[in-house]
């Protein structure tokens, strides 16, 4: 996959259970409201294509990637942790580390729920800057905006604060906006149309402002 939008697209790795989701649509429409465009692996819907290889594909198509390592409980069932997002943010790490041109150019925001907390589960990314987010949605905002803001160097990027006030009106207006989109707000569960859902929030508050 050869977008043209690179340079514009965040990947996605975290968790992406109910527990986790109100920090997950946090970060999705801060990502967005930064004016980047969040991808991850529940916008693939291929059936024929091997999960590993629609990552792989993601990867290679985003600059920026965002992964959140906070989640290694053991499962209830299986005793067992999950390994996805080290796995996730190893790829993304070695897409810059051999890839070539533009790959090189990877940006990497890793973050965890405690400071130092990762050193007893994945001590090989000792060194690089961990950020905490204390499992706060407000905090996820935060974080994201001021990486986002460093590594692009971007400067029409808005304040933390203020994205997370946009983003309580989003919530307040979704039922607006889903009705215009033909939706329901259940139907925000499916990653598409939440992004579209955002998509066309921003839009029209940028025709508002006409």
């Amino acid at each position: 996959m050869n977008s043209t939008h690179y340079n514009d697209n965040v990947f996605i790795n975290c968790p992406f259970d109910s527990d986790y989701k109100p920090l997950f649509d946090a970060m999705i429409f801060a990502v967005h409201d930064c004016g980047f465009v969040a991808r991850c692996a529940l916008e693939a819907g291929d059936a024929s294509q091997v999960r590993i290889d629609k990552i792989y594909n993601i990867i290679e198509d985003c600059r920026y990637g965002i992964h959140d390592i906070s989640r290694t409980e053991l499962d209830e069932v299986s005793h067992l942790p999950r390994f996805n997002m080290p796995l996730e943010l190893g790829i993304f790490l070695g897409a810059k580390r051999f890839g070539v041109e533009k790959q090189e150019t990877k940006k990497c925001l890793v973050m965890d729920r405690e400071l130092y907390r990762y050193q007893k589960f994945i001590s090989d990314i000792a060194g690089q800057d961990i950020f905490v987010h204390n499992n706060n949605p407000e905090e996820v905002v935060r974080v994201v905006r001021n990486w986002l803001l460093t590594v692009s160097d971007r400067q029409t990027i808005p304040g933390g604060g203020i994205i997370w006030k946009r983003y309580q009106s989003f919530l307040n207006d979704l039922p607006q906006v889903v009705q215009g989109l033909r939706l329901e707000v259940e139907d925000l569960e499916y990653f598409n149309d939440y992004i579209f859902a955002i998509a066309e929030w921003l839009d029209l508050q940028s025709n508002s402002k006409l």
